[in-house]
C-alpha cells in the first residue's frame, strides 16, 4: 500500500512538471516605467496577433507565462505603445530575463535562441543605417560593398546556424518592400537547407513548416530541385562542362576569390565585341589577382562557338554542352533566355547577378581583391 502511494505521488509529481514545462516564464524590467502596459504578441504568418497585457509594477517590473509546448518554438514580442521592447523565441521550459527601455534597447538573459534574435536583429539595424547614410550621401559604390558585404555575412550566419531558429527571419529581411536582402532566384538554395536542417529539430513547427513551403515554391521556381545536393555544398549551383578540348570543367574546382559565371552566345556580333571590349582588359588587369571567368556558351553549334573562342583569343575558362538554351544550366542559374547575363561568385558565395559593364565589375573587384 504505502509502494502504490508512492508511486501515485511520482506520478503527480510528473504530470505537474510535465504541465509546467509546456510553457515559458519572462521575467521583465522596463527601466522608468512604472504601471505601464506591456503588450505582448506572437508571431502569426506575416502578422502579429496580440496574446496579453501586463502592467508594470511600481519598480518597472513585469512577469508574463504563456504556453508553448514541446516542439513548438513562438517567436514572442513585447511591445510599449509602439515601441518594440524584446523580440524573443521561446521553448517550452525557457525562463527568460528581459531588461528594456522605453527606447527599445533591450538585453535578455536565459534564452539562447532569443540572445541571437537580438544579435541578428542588432546587426541589420546597423546595416540599415550605414545604407540609409550612404544613400543620403549619393554613394552608390559604399552601397554596393555594404550590400555585398552584409549579405555575405548573412548567407555566413544562416549556414552557421543552421539549427537556430534566429536564421528564419534572417531569410527574410527586407531593405525596401521591393528589395529584399535575399532577392536572387538561387537563394532558394539557402531556403531549403535551413528548412531541412531544422526539421530535424522541429518538424512540427508552423514557423518551419512556412518556410518548407516558402522554399519548395522557390525551388521550383528556379528549376534546379536535381541539384540541390550540390548547391548545398557549394553555395551555388555547381556547374560542370566541356572546355574546347573536350575536357569537362566545374566551377567548385576553380580556384578563385571572385568568379564571374558569364552566359552569352557566339552567334551575336554584340556580345562578341563585349569579349574584347569589355571582359578581355578586365580580364588581364585582375585575372592574376584573383578573378576568373567561367563562361558558359548557349550555342547549339559547338563549331562555331569553338572557332570564335579561337579566333578571339579569349583568355579564361569556355565552355559549351552543346544543348543550347536547353541546357539544365539555364534553369539552374535562371537566366530566362536573357543574354549576355552575368553572375558572380566572391569567396564561395553567389552575391551578385546585376553587373552593368567594366566600371562597376572593376569597383566590385576592387572591392573584394
Amino acid at each position: 500500500m504505502k509502494n502504490c502511494r508512492i508511486l501515485l505521488i511520482a506520478a503527480a509529481i510528473s504530470l505537474v512538471l510535465a504541465s509546467c514545462s509546456d510553457s515559458a516564464r519572462i521575467s521583465g524590467t522596463l527601466e522608468s516605467a512604472p504601471d505601464t502596459d506591456v503588450v505582448f504578441k506572437l508571431l502569426s504568418g506575416n502578422t502579429m496577433t496580440v496574446l496579453d497585457t501586463v502592467t508594470t509594477d511600481a519598480s518597472g517590473r513585469y512577469s508574463y507565462k504563456m504556453p508553448v509546448a514541446k516542439g513548438h518554438p513562438e517567436f514572442v514580442y513585447a511591445y510599449k505603445g509602439d515601441t518594440r521592447i524584446a523580440s524573443l523565441i521561446l521553448l517550452s521550459g525557457d525562463n527568460v530575463k528581459v531588461v528594456s527601455d522605453t527606447l527599445g534597447k533591450f538585453s535578455v538573459e536565459g534564452s539562447e535562441e532569443s540572445v541571437k534574435l537580438q544579435q541578428v536583429e542588432n546587426e541589420f539595424s546597423d546595416f540599415l543605417r550605414k545604407m540609409a547614410s550612404f544613400a543620403e550621401e549619393g554613394d552608390r559604390t559604399s552601397m554596393t560593398k555594404e550590400y555585398i558585404d552584409y549579405y555575405r555575412s548573412r548567407v555566413s550566419y544562416v549556414v552557421s546556424n543552421s539549427k537556430s531558429l534566429s536564421s528564419i527571419p534572417v531569410l527574410y529581411q527586407s531593405i525596401s518592400e521591393s528589395f529584399p536582402v535575399f532577392s536572387q532566384a538561387t537563394d532558394a538554395i539557402h531556403f531549403q537547407a535551413l528548412h531541412d536542417s531544422l526539421a530535424t529539430l522541429y518538424p512540427e513547427s508552423k514557423y518551419v513548416l512556412s518556410l518548407g513551403e516558402d522554399a519548395k515554391k522557390r525551388m521550383n521556381a528556379m528549376g534546379i530541385a536535381s541539384q540541390i545536393k550540390d548547391a548545398k555544398e557549394s553555395g551555388y549551383p555547381d556547374v560542370e562542362m566541356p572546355d574546347v578540348n573536350g575536357r569537362k570543367v566545374k566551377i567548385s574546382d576553380i580556384d578563385a576569390k571572385v568568379i564571374m559565371v558569364y552566359f552569352w552566345t557566339a552567334t551575336d556580333p554584340g556580345q562578341k565585341m563585349f569579349n574584347q571590349d569589355v571582359l578581355v582588359p578586365v580580364y588581364n588587369e585582375w585575372h592574376d589577382k584573383g578573378f576568373e571567368i567561367y563562361s558558359v556558351s548557349f550555342d547549339a553549334d559547338k563549331g562555331l562557338w569553338a572557332s570564335t573562342v579561337k579566333s578571339q583569343n579569349l583568355p579564361w575558362i569556355n565552355v559549351n554542352d552543346g544543348l543550347g538554351l536547353a541546357s539544365k544550366t539555364a534553369d539552374m542559374y535562371n537566366t530566362q533566355g536573357k543574354l549576355p547575363i552575368a553572375f558572380l561568385i566572391i569567396d564561395g558565395v553567389l552575391v551578385n547577378n546585376t553587373v552593368q559593364g567594366a566600371n562597376e565589375l572593376r569597383k566590385i573587384l576592387s572591392s573584394n581583391l
